[in-house]
């Protein structure tokens, strides 16, 4: 064979792995973004190649392998590459619960004093209250109350 058409082989046989690998990534990219379980078998079928070439191409391989990890987690339900949550997020949101925590001991601490003061205040005025009562009592049956300690305070 002249060094010619070897030369148009190798090129035609580069451009056609090339072109493999490119329907292989975007079946990959598909099953990614809707959170489809993977297997070699729909990522073969989905990308019109043969098993077997999947398992010889270890980057294809890694990526099937992550996928598969990702997304046949035992949560029952596949979640879309857009709507997973990054660490930095959740770390985010640990932060922000974090906060509004401390914000509500805070407001907890500062309505128990609240709290604390109104019932001192009820006690100062339910005992002078108590002595009017008993006075009131006193002058309308005179004899009867006046004198005696009224039987509901402490």
């Amino acid at each position: 064979m002249p060094a010619e058409a070897s030369d148009r082989l190798i090129v035609a046989a580069s451009r056609r792995h090339e072109q493999t690998l490119a329907r292989a990534r975007t079946a990959l990219r598909q099953f990614e973004a809707t959170g489809e379980p993977v297997t070699y078998a729909k990522v073969a079928a989905a990308a019109k190649v043969s098993r077997a070439w999947l398992y010889s191409q270890a980057d294809v391989r890694a990526a099937v392998e992550r996928l598969r990890d990702i997304n046949n987690r035992s949560t029952g339900v596949a979640v879309p590459a857009r709507q997973r949550t990054s660490e930095a997020s959740l770390v985010r949101r640990l932060e922000a619960a974090h906060r509004r925590n401390q914000e509500l001991t805070r407001q907890v601490a500062e309505l128990r004093e609240q709290l604390a003061a109104v019932h001192g205040a009820l006690r100062d005025t339910s005992g002078q209250s108590s002595a009017a009562v008993t006075r009131l009592r006193g002058a309308a049956s005179p004899g009867s109350m006046a004198g005696r300690p009224d039987e509901r305070r402490p």
